[in-house]
């Protein structure tokens, strides 16, 4: 039956493909406005949505009504989070490879409790935003707060309420790892330094907000989701997998993305509820989150306290390091990439540039009531990296050593490749040396040394950090595929030869702001001979591009690259197959230079490439009848004797405190970095630029504030301060070069590097700087307060 003036069916008929019988929602109740029907002849076919958010870190929803929402100018339906469920199915966060990783099913919007102060307890639908924030505001729910878990270092205490009942505890994932001989090299150690470092909790800030446009076709039965997102097969696996649908039916159309940082590579609540309210209510759907709205739900990261040890001999070897970290996730894993990847990714990289053999470390991740955390920027390597660089400089300064003298002493030789660490990583090729040397001739150490000297005798306090660090890049299926998820660690890429000579390129990586559109061009043009211009790239749809991976974890160049690459190469071998079939030459005596087929060896140009396209496409009738023009190729790539392709680098951060108010300046930062092929050294060196300024703010600004209650404190712009361009030092990049042998380009990533190791160096930087106080701060951000606290405790030490 179908309501006349809504022309939609109402969806009481139960059905199963969710697993079980349930009833679908009524849309008699759920389009009622005003006691009639809402026609579609007064609103627009697509509607806007807004969501009513918990104001608790964690309640039961007791009731909720919304009649009064209903009766609201524009209103067109008005959801609960049980009548979502029917339509969309509750999903877990959890990786087999990640042993013992749990996590409760998180529906769309809660159903019946809150579990942290933002997430979306009610959906509003009117035909304008301001019309569905309006009636968002009449929606009552009757809430009982419950008790909120809010701090990560109590969390598995017995005393402590457990957010999920059915899962035992509050511990999400735990991962040790015992190499070597530790106690021994502890017991032996001529010195040994061990301290706590507290990281605070921190989010992406991207320039575009997330958004989303959900448009289920029921004629067709076709499902098209306009979205930012980086990783669009991803999200066509996870869309028809919930909505009970084939991947067929699902396309995903991503273009140019206004910044992502990791933000944008999970599945958020919101979004599969605005795809959901597509399909319930059969017309397009479009939620853009507010900048309020994103500071509470966009994934946060980093939330971490890490107790370290160094053991260090007197000579300045390095024998062992131990950590004990502990990370606060929210009260979900984050669905399909999971929420234990950092705390595993810092067990993975701690002590990695180093050649010390005895490593043991725990990783615990456990449920908070705060907003979900995942993967962000760097994932683990600033947690990492910091930790082991501000071991490194506590255990030279317990030796009385120099930080670059130890660190000598201890990088992995270049010449020493490949090898592996303790933690079971294998190196194909890196640099720690040859790096150092150059980041010294750079900054010019000694200069700055004499001068940080002369100052000092003046009161004036400048310091020098270093950090050396490694990157994952180029990740295998060892990232999420031999888990389970549906997480393509490949890239293809479809080249042709358009019918006026023209290249089309169509490629699963996406863009976000990094340069993958450029670089596509620039390898396609240089692999096919043809004009940059004469280049066009097509990326971000499921519908036309090959079936791939996206754009994280600094992949785009190195594996979407390759297969760009490749691609070019089979087509140029196809078209100089067909030019001299034409010419009547052999293909092994041509070659394609500026778009014009040429002799290889004298560079005659012979035909041009419009020429040869209008042959092959218009009058094949005059080419041989055993020979079949094809101008187009496809190719994937996939990295597969190394897991991962690792860069190395080192950064340096000069910096000035002032004691009398805490005050950091940034006077000047170095970044060498090896990356392998630098394909385009202008975008290598922005990305570096961009990352090492994310970096800063994390070290210096950034902090994501909660209360005991689990209020987010700062949820604003004027509240959550990032870094700003008068604030930043000039960065100063560097290069060395060991590209990869696993590809013909020899490209590896970039996109992570200046962030991995930017808050290392000046945390290192800024003790430095206090040491003529006996001040050592092993905490950030590190804002006046926390360096007036330092400076006071030290004077009240006798």
């Amino acid at each position: 039956m179908s309501d006349p003036a809504s022309g939609l069916s109402a969806l009481d008929r139960p059905n199963s493909y969710i697993g079980r019988s349930v009833p679908r929602p009524n849309l008699t109740r759920l389009l009622q406005g005003r006691g009639q029907f809402v026609s579609d002849m007064t609103l627009p076919r697509m509607v806007h949505l807004a969501f009513v958010r918990s104001p608790h870190a964690h309640a039961r929803i007791l009731g909720i009504d919304a009649e009064e929402a209903r009766r609201r100018p524009g209103v067109v339906a008005v959801v609960t989070g049980p009548e979502l469920a029917a339509i969309c199915t509750a999903w877990v966060g959890v990786l087999s490879h990640l042993k013992g990783l749990k996590s409760a099913p998180q529906h769309a919007m809660a159903i019946d409790r809150a579990c942290w102060a933002g997430e979306a307890v009610v959906a509003v639908l009117a035909r304008t935003r301001a019309e569905a924030e309006d009636a968002a505001e009449q929606v009552g729910v009757d809430y009982e707060p419950l008790p909120a878990v809010t701090d990560m270092m109590t969390a598995l205490d017995p005393h402590t309420p457990v957010i999920h009942p059915d899962l035992g505890d509050n511990l999400a994932f735990e991962r040790r790892l015992d190499a070597g001989a530790v106690d021994t090299a502890f017991a032996e150690a001529d010195a040994v330094a061990e301290v706590e470092f507290v990281f605070g909790r921190h989010t992406g800030v991207t320039l575009e907000p997330r958004a989303v446009l959900a448009d289920w076709n029921p004629g067709e039965e076709l499902l098209t989701v306009y979205q930012g997102t980086q990783a669009p097969h991803m999200m066509q696996n996870v869309y028809a997998t919930h909505l009970g649908l084939s991947e067929r039916q699902v396309r995903i159309v991503c273009k140019d993305v206004g910044g992502s940082f990791g933000i944008k590579v999970h599945a958020y609540a919101d979004e599969m509820a605005t795809v959901a309210l597509s399909k319930l209510l059969k017309r397009p759907v479009k939620y853009v989150a507010d900048r309020m709205e994103s500071f509470a739900t966009d994934i946060h990261a980093r939330d971490h306290r890490c107790r370290g040890r160094v053991a260090v001999k007197k000579d300045g070897t390095i024998t062992a390091f131990e950590i004990d970290d502990v990370t606060g996730i929210g009260p979900y894993s984050m669905y399909p990439r999971t929420s234990a990847i950092e705390a595993n990714q810092v067990v993975n990289l701690v002590g990695g540039p180093y050649v010390t053999p005895n490593y043991r470390a725990r990783a615990r991740v456990v449920f908070q009531n705060k907003n979900v955390t995942c993967q962000y920027r760097a994932v683990g390597h600033p947690i990492a990296c910091s930790v082991t660089e501000g071991l490194v400089d506590l255990a030279a300064r317990a030796i009385g050593m120099d930080p670059v003298e130890i660190r000598r002493r201890n990088l992995i030789r270049d010449d020493a490749y490949p090898c592996g660490s303790p933690a079971g990583l294998k190196f194909e090729a890196l640099s720690h040396h040859a790096s150092l040397d150059k980041l010294l001739a750079m900054m010019d150490y000694e200069g700055l040394r004499a001068e940080q000297a002369e100052l000092r005798a003046k009161g004036v306090y400048r310091g020098i950090g270093l950090a050396s660090f490694i990157e994952v890049t180029n990740p295998s299926a060892a990232f999420y595929g031999v888990g389970g998820a549906r997480i393509s660690s490949q890239d293809g890429v479809t080249v042709k030869l358009d019918a006026t000579g023209a290249v089309v390129c169509q490629t699963s990586i996406t863009e976000q702001g990094q340069g993958s559109e450029a670089i596509t061009a620039q390898i396609v043009a240089t692999a096919m001979g043809v004009p940059i211009e004469h280049v066009r790239v097509i990326l971000g749809d499921t519908d036309v591009t090959p079936y791939g991976g996206g754009t994280w974890a600094s992949r785009a160049a190195g594996i979407g690259g390759e297969a760009a690459w490749q691609a070019g190469k089979a087509l140029r071998s196809n078209v100089l197959a067909v030019a001299a079939t034409i010419l009547q030459a052999d293909p092994e005596e041509l070659d394609i230079a500026g778009g014009v087929v040429i002799d290889r060896a004298g560079g005659r140009e012979r035909v041009g490439l419009e020429e040869v396209a209008r042959i092959a496409y218009f009058r094949p009738d005059t080419l041989p009848q055993d020979f079949q023009a094809e101008l187009m190729a496809t190719r994937h790539y996939v990295p597969r004797k190394y897991p991962f392709a690792f860069t190395n680098g080192i950064q340096a951060a000069w910096l000035e405190v002032d004691a009398e108010t805490g005050f950091i300046k940034l006077l000047k930062h170095w970044v060498v970095e090896d990356c392998g092929t630098l394909i385009n050294p202008q975008l290598v060196d922005e990305q570096v630029r961009g990352g090492v300024v994310q970096g800063l703010g994390a070290a210096l600004f950034e902090h994501c504030r909660y209360d005991e209650a689990g209020q987010l404190l700062n949820a604003t712009m004027a509240d959550y301060l990032v870094p700003m361009a008068g604030e930043m030092p000039d960065i100063e990049v560097g290069h060395v070069v060991s590209p990869t042998a696993e590809s013909e380009l020899g490209a590896k990533g970039a996109g992570e590097a200046g962030t991995a190791g930017a808050a290392a160096a000046v945390a290192n930087a800024v003790n430095d700087a206090l040491a003529p106080f006996g001040v050592t701060i092993t905490e950030i951000p590190l804002t006046p307060e926390v360096v007036l606290q330092a400076l006071d405790a030290a004077k009240d030490r006798p």
